[in-house]
């Protein structure tokens, strides 16, 4: 499979989730900024496959990273993030999605289990998002943290030089 067929719109994914269900597959689904790609990155969704027949990575907006990291953020675009993230075998699809909240998309994506990093615990996880994957049966995974890896710090070793 060509890794563009694995970025999906928002649109798409009722269709792709309503196959794998049919197929029998359950769904790991995960979401974040992936701004660059680092090894911790690459380990947690490794983890995150690990979980489920298939990854579905939710990938937030440039738009609502700036929101939420700040001006100088994103550093590369969507497209590019998007592009990187479905390139990799542990990763079945990608959808940006353009709210602070994941929880407009868990509602969308269905997910069977939702992994989430390290840095949070299940009861720091925002109450809607944790509500949404209840309320469709899923439950939560929170994976430990990968040490020593950061987007901001490598982006801090960057600017220093």
């Amino acid at each position: 499979m060509n890794f563009h067929d694995k970025i999906l719109t928002q649109s798409s994914l009722t269709e792709w989730r309503a196959a794998q269900r049919a197929a029998g597959r359950t769904v790991a689904v995960t979401n974040g900024c992936f701004d660059i790609l680092h090894a911790g990155h690459v380990e947690y969704l490794q983890a995150a496959r690990n979980e489920a027949d298939a990854l579905l990575v939710g990938l937030n907006s440039d738009r609502s990273i700036g929101e939420l990291k700040g001006p100088e953020r994103p550093i590369h675009t969507e497209a590019d993030r998007a592009a990187v993230l479905a390139a990799l075998a542990s990763v079945d699809a990608v959808v940006v999605f353009d709210e602070l909240r994941a929880t407009n998309f868990l509602k969308l994506a269905e997910p069977d289990v939702y992994v989430k990093g390290g840095d949070y615990t299940v009861d720091e996880l925002p109450a809607e998002e944790r509500a949404a994957v209840n309320a469709l049966g899923g439950r939560i995974v929170v994976l430990a943290h990968v040490p020593g890896k950061s987007t901001s710090d490598i982006a801090a070793r960057i600017v220093a030089g």
